[in-house]
C-alpha cells in the first residue's frame, strides 16, 4: 500500500477538515510515482504549501470578524476562492 493510500484514509485528511486535500494528494501522488524523489515534486509542495497559507489566512479572517465556522464548508470555498482571484486582478 503507498503512503497516498494510507493517508487518504486518514481522519484528519476529509476535505471537511483539510481544505488543500487535492493539492495533498497530489503532493503523495508525485511522491509515488517519482520514488520519493523531493525535488521532483517542488510544484506539488510549493501549491499545497500556498493552499495552506491562503486557507490559514481566512479562517484567522474570519475569526477575527466573528463569522463561524471559521474554516468555510466545502459548498463555499470555490466561491471565496473565485472573490479572492478577482480582488487581486483589480
Amino acid at each position: 500500500m503507498s503512503v497516498s493510500e494510507i493517508f487518504k484514509d486518514a481522519t484528519y485528511s476529509s476535505e471537511n477538515a483539510n481544505p488543500c486535500m487535492k493539492e495533498r494528494l497530489l503532493s503523495l501522488k508525485c511522491l509515488d510515482e517519482n520514488n520519493y524523489k523531493q525535488e521532483a515534486c517542488k510544484l506539488y509542495f510549493d501549491n499545497y504549501k500556498n493552499c495552506n497559507k491562503f486557507w490559514k489566512e481566512v479562517y484567522f479572517t474570519r475569526r477575527q470578524q466573528g463569522i463561524s465556522p471559521y474554516l468555510p464548508e466545502p459548498e463555499e470555498r470555490a466561491k471565496i476562492k473565485d472573490e479572492y482571484l478577482k480582488s487581486m486582478k483589480k
